[in-house]
């Protein structure tokens, strides 16, 4: 089932996501979110995330995002259009992956 929300199928991290990237160092300078008030990104507990997912839809550098927060370990906020439970997801997914292939 797709999340229509994020993109992402519910509890499946696609396969380009489970392997770490490269970042360009000025990824930032083209984001949508360039500009917007930064607490829309970071909202209460149980407040709504749409406003801020919206902005990352279509975003250029949303790959980008969401691969510099799940490399620095951000725990709060909205990354790449995902919010923490996502991304904390797509961490024990990498880490999976990362132990079957040195198991194997």
């Amino acid at each position: 089932m797709t999340n229509t929300t994020n993109g992402t199928t519910h509890g499946v991290v696609p396969d380009e996501m489970l392997h770490p990237r490269e970042l360009d160092e000025n990824w930032q300078d083209d984001a949508n979110c360039l500009g917007v008030d930064p607490d829309l990104f970071f909202p209460e507990r149980g407040a709504s995330t749409r406003e801020a997912k919206e902005v990352c839809r279509g975003c250029v550098v949303r790959g980008e995002c969401l691969e510099f927060a799940l490399q620095n370990g951000e725990k709060f906020g909205i990354w790449g259009g995902l919010s923490e439970r996502e991304r904390r997801r797509i961490r024990r997914q990498r880490a999976q992956a990362a132990r079957s292939i040195i198991g194997a």
